[in-house]
């Protein structure tokens, strides 16, 4: 009997003929050989964030919770080499006692590093990249079963494509990440209203290394973080501020399940598409309490990132996990379509192969890719196929 798989929000179920565990790199090598002499699609699961159905599959399901861990520390290049079943959670503590840090996290911390790698997973920051800008080797399990090691100096096309790719260029099994010298930071929040908040919108993302605002619909208020490193002890928290290592300051905690749609807009389009989705909210929508994000990223080099060739302000739009949320969320959409919105790859959103290929330049050269190290369309499911096959 097929085992059943649910993501963690409830909204995707998918029944795969196995759901396969290895613990070791050459398990899963072993695995990923046998679903393709058996003609089986392959999906790999990390903590099931992904609103869309990424890893439904009714084929194989590869959780990677097993083979988890450092495989290296390099203090000197300020770079180790991490399993992808790691979770983010478990990356923190173990690069602090090598004397090192992520450069940058999200604003949660549960996924796995192969998971927040492949959908382009970022925090917040101007000056600052997603996840996957600081990924300098990886290691690729084609639909063979064959290794592939990339870099910028091995396979540099294959490793350009790779680090974010939705898992349909192969399996990663191992990334090797660039990281920073260890760091404390200095965490602030504070409220005001949301026209106050807007008003100094400019500055404060200018001056912070790290700022965000959370707008809440019903009081129309704007909960703000700046976050800023800082040579100070930690000590214990004090009403409104923090300090301590950075792994511990960049995820927040939450506990409460919700659906989620998160665009990237040019940052110069970034308010004006706020003020948009917040007059819709208003006027369509009052009956949504949960907050709206607003985060900033630096332009990148990677072919589908969303925040590729372009500074990015993103925009979330969340609704409660046991409340319906298609017409909120389909509102929403029409909004971030009239920006030139690029939808976060594991977030809510509808957009189809045609719409992709104008929104990402290299898009069709991603495609391309795929088909060279996946003819037969192992990693592909049927909503992964309406996103990288022509209908």
């Amino acid at each position: 009997m097929p085992e059943s798989w649910q993501n963690w929000a409830g909204n995707v179920e998918s029944e795969p003929q196995r759901i396969e565990r290895p613990r070791n790199e050459d398990e899963l090598v072993a695995v990923v050989k046998d679903a393709w002499r058996a003609g089986l699609g392959v999906r790999v699961v990390g903590t099931g964030h992904s609103f869309v159905p990424i890893v439904a599959t009714d084929g194989c399901l590869i959780s990677l919770d097993g083979d988890a861990g450092f495989e290296a520390f390099d203090r000197e290049a300020l770079t180790a080499t991490v399993r992808a079943g790691t979770k983010l959670t478990d990356v923190g503590a173990p690069l602090l006692e090598n004397g090192m840090a992520l450069r940058n996290m999200g604003d949660i911390d549960v996924q796995s590093v192969a998971g927040a790698l492949g959908t382009g997973t970022h925090g917040t920051g101007r000056t600052l990249r997603n996840l996957s800008s600081s990924v300098a080797g990886l290691r690729l399990i084609d639909a063979r079963g064959e290794r592939i090691e990339c870099s910028a100096d091995e396979e540099p096309r294959i490793f350009e494509m790779a680090r974010v790719s939705l898992g349909v260029l192969g399996v990663v099994s191992a990334v090797r990440l660039q990281l920073a010298p260890a760091y404390r930071l200095h965490e602030r929040v504070w409220q005001e209203d949301c026209e106050t908040c807007l008003a100094t919108l400019d500055e404060k993302i200018e001056k912070n290394r790290h700022y965000e605002f959370f707008w809440y619909p019903g009081p129309d208020r704007c909960e703000q973080k700046a976050i800023n490193p800082t040579a100070r002890d930690p000590h214990p928290d004090v009403e409104g501020e923090r300090i301590d290592w950075s792994y511990r300051i960049l995820p927040s905690v939450r506990t409460l399940k919700f659906f989620e749609m998160e665009y990237s807009v040019p940052a110069e389009s970034g308010l004006e598409c706020f003020r948009e989705i917040r007059d819709m909210l208003r006027e369509k929508h009052p009956e949504v309490v949960w907050p709206v994000e607003y985060r900033t990223l630096a332009a990148d080099d990677i072919p589908l990132s969303t925040a590729y060739q372009r500074e990015t302000v993103t925009i979330s739009v969340h609704r409660d996990g046991r409340k319906p949320y298609a017409d909120v969320m389909n509102d929403a959409e029409a909004v971030f379509r009239n920006f030139a919105g690029r939808p976060h790859w594991g977030k809510l959103h509808s957009r189809t192969h045609a719409e992709l290929r104008v929104l990402y330049p290299r898009f069709d050269e991603f495609c391309s890719l795929r088909r060279e190290l996946d003819p037969k369309g192992v990693f592909l499911n049927p909503f992964l196929r309406s996103l990288f096959e022509e209908s």
